[in-house]
């Protein structure tokens, strides 16, 4: 069984602006919700998951006039990842991503959040 190559949101950017078959295919793709994606998919490498954080913590959330993903809850989840707990690296993850992006609503009251959008 060959594990199939993600694609890194680095990638996904540089081919939405400079071409390719995929350019102008989705102008409402996040990078920052790549990002999350990305580090979601490498849980098992510490290392790049960290390195992924550090790009979000250059990023600026405007909802909570933070870093999308502030120094202290990077090192938070890379400590779990090494450590072993995945699940809770993974609800922190998951944490930031809806303070940045949340989810529309159950009354469907709101704006539909970035990730309703996304065709994948």
């Amino acid at each position: 069984m060959t594990e199939e190559r993600i694609e890194s949101a680095a990638e996904k950017a540089f081919k939405r602006r400079f071409g390719g078959k995929d350019k102008g295919r989705n102008k409402r793709e996040d990078y920052a919700l790549d990002l999350f994606r990305e580090a979601t998919a490498y849980l098992d490498d510490p290392d790049r998951v960290n390195a992924v954080l550090r790009e979000l913590g250059k990023l600026y959330n405007p909802v909570t006039n933070t870093p999308i993903v502030d120094l202290e809850t990077r090192q938070q989840v890379v400590t779990l990842l090494r450590e072993g707990a995945r699940d809770l690296a993974v609800r922190m993850l998951d944490k930031q991503r809806r303070l940045y992006a949340p989810r529309e609503r159950d009354d469907n009251a709101g704006l539909r959040s970035q990730e309703q959008w996304d065709t994948q």
